[in-house]
């Protein structure tokens, strides 16, 4: 189990009064934004080494569930619809990308095409 761990928070949005304060917090999320997306990753090799045929990698059912299910969150946290949605959807591409790659890398020549 990941915890997500990080240098202790200093301000709020509220709270912060300086530049280096807002730098500071961002830094901070930035840091623990990298160890949840490389979580995320590591379940895209998991993906691709349960999935059945290639075809199965790309599925445009499952990414629109996604979507759905990110922009219905939005509002409960105050998240922009216009930040959230392209930022998801530019995530779910890549991911899909790299779990092409790790599909490719877990199967010999030739059968990572049926």
């Amino acid at each position: 189990m990941t915890t997500y761990t990080s240098d202790a928070r200093k301000h709020t949005s509220d709270t912060a009064e300086t530049m280096a304060d807002v730098r500071y917090e961002i830094d901070r999320i930035d840091r623990l934004l990298v160890e949840i997306l490389a979580e995320r990753q590591s379940f895209m090799n998991a993906a691709a080494r349960i999935k059945g045929p290639r075809a199965a990698v790309h599925d445009r059912a499952r990414i629109e569930d996604v979507v759905a299910k990110v922009k219905a969150e939005c509002p409960k946290h105050g998240l922009s619809l216009a930040i959230a949605e392209p930022v998801w959807r530019a995530l779910i591409d890549r991911c899909i990308a790299y779990e092409f790659e790790s599909y490719d890398a877990l199967r010999v020549p030739g059968e990572a095409s049926s």
